[in-house]
């Protein structure tokens, strides 16, 4: 495995391994569900401002990404993940051996092969439109061709959408498209993935400049990046300072170039450092929750902590108390076995608490506190009312 990592690093410094291509490629396809989970868990807690963005996740998503990829790809040539990994992209050219070039004029290299405007917005199709139809398609399988939902209901599942004798040209239409589909995409699924094999094998012997069949038909590979290209993005951010621009105050944050030429790149620089920074914080959450440390000193800490003594609940009033409840309201007194109702005086069956702590059978204290009960809505023993009369009773499991 050590040898299969290595294989051409002494031949081409500036170009990738393999391993390193699958690494981008797998953190690119966890950015999407990550944020998902994000978005919904933030959701539970506000879900009347955020509902609707998660219910349109994956526009919002493509959207998002493609401000994101398409200024990296402007600064870098590459997309985020491949700049993480310190990666980009250019343009294939006719002469492929340019060691001598790459090592005598860099910077005159890299202007020969860096990406175009066109390759750029090929570049962001490939990026962020085919991972948002790969996601739709399998969506579709999975809802209207059967999926695994197929699988664990059986042929039933797919008989739900049976074409009706007096359906319309559209029905038909949209009947006959869905058995196409269900017949067709799972061989169309079988061949991406096959391709993707087959460059990834043959870009792995030296066999070809492409890693996966939408490099080959865009005609981009991966490169390392370099130091010519670090120096020209130093210099292509030097010359985006506009000295005509106001100095930073409440009121240029408003500036429409302020905004679009100095803020908003500097926060999409600031997710190289955002992005290894949540990673470094989830594994450490992650070993938090599962190590012995962790447990020791949560019990250390409950152990320490002095709980305080439960709070007194309203006790039976006293004949005097009595006298001051509204008229026609009445209380009854504690029985000497706790174990019988106050209400009845027998031994309390179905035990209800009320909302004071007293506990009755279920039968007694619906029938005091509903409508038409003696206790008009208050409990049988202090005479306190009770939130939402009968709804706040509390049936007890002994």
């Amino acid at each position: 495995m050590e040898f299969m990592s290595n294989v051409n690093s002494g031949l081409d410094e500036n170009k990738p391994s393999l391993f390193e291509l699958i690494s981008e490629t797998q953190l690119r396809d966890l950015l999407e569900p990550s944020a998902r989970y994000i978005l919904a868990t933030i959701t539970e807690r506000h879900p009347r401002y955020l509902i609707h963005i998660l219910n349109s996740y994956d526009e919002v998503y493509a959207l998002v990404m493609l401000l994101v990829e398409r200024h990296y790809l402007k600064s870098w040539g590459g997309s985020f993940t491949e700049n993480f990994y310190g990666m980009k992209r250019e343009r294939v050219l006719a002469v492929n051996n340019l060691k001598r070039a790459s090592l005598a004029a860099p910077d005159l290299l890299r202007d020969a092969t860096k990406l175009r405007k066109n390759d750029i917005w090929k570049s962001l199709f490939m990026v962020v439109g085919v991972p948002y139809l790969k996601r739709k398609l399998d969506d579709a399988y999975e809802i209207h061709a059967g999926g695994a939902a197929a699988s664990l209901f059986g042929s039933s599942y797919r008989q739900r959408d049976r074409l009706r004798e007096n359906a319309t040209l559209r029905e038909k239409l949209i009947y006959y498209i869905k058995i196409v589909f269900r017949k067709i995409y799972p061989i169309i699924n079988a061949a991406y993935y096959i391709s993707m094999l087959g460059f990834n094998l043959a870009y792995l012997f030296d066999k070809s400049h492409y890693h996966t069949p939408f490099h080959f038909l865009i005609k981009l590979r991966m490169r390392r990046l370099n130091e010519a290209d670090h120096r020209a993005h130093d210099l292509a951010s030097s010359r985006s300072r506009h000295p005509g621009l106001p100095p930073l105050s409440m009121s240029s944050l408003l500036n429409p170039i302020f905004l679009s030429r100095i803020l908003l790149p500097k926060i999409l620089d600031s997710l190289k450092l955002l992005l290894p920074t949540s990673i470094f914080f989830l594994k450490f959450l992650e070993w938090w929750h599962a190590s012995d440390f962790a447990r020791q000193l949560s019990a250390k800490t409950n152990a320490a902590i002095e709980l305080p003594p439960p709070k007194q609940g309203p006790v039976p009033p006293s004949e005097k108390d009595v006298k001051n409840l509204p008229k026609g309201v009445k209380v009854v007194s504690l029985p000497e076995d706790s174990k019988c109702c106050p209400i009845c005086k027998e031994e309390i069956t179905n035990p209800t608490a009320s909302q004071t702590g007293y506990v009755f059978c279920y039968p007694c204290v619906f029938k005091w506190i509903g409508e038409g009960g003696e206790g008009e809505g208050r409990c049988p023993v202090t005479g306190v009312k009770l939130l939402n009369g009968a709804e706040g009773l509390r049936r007890l499991m002994v």
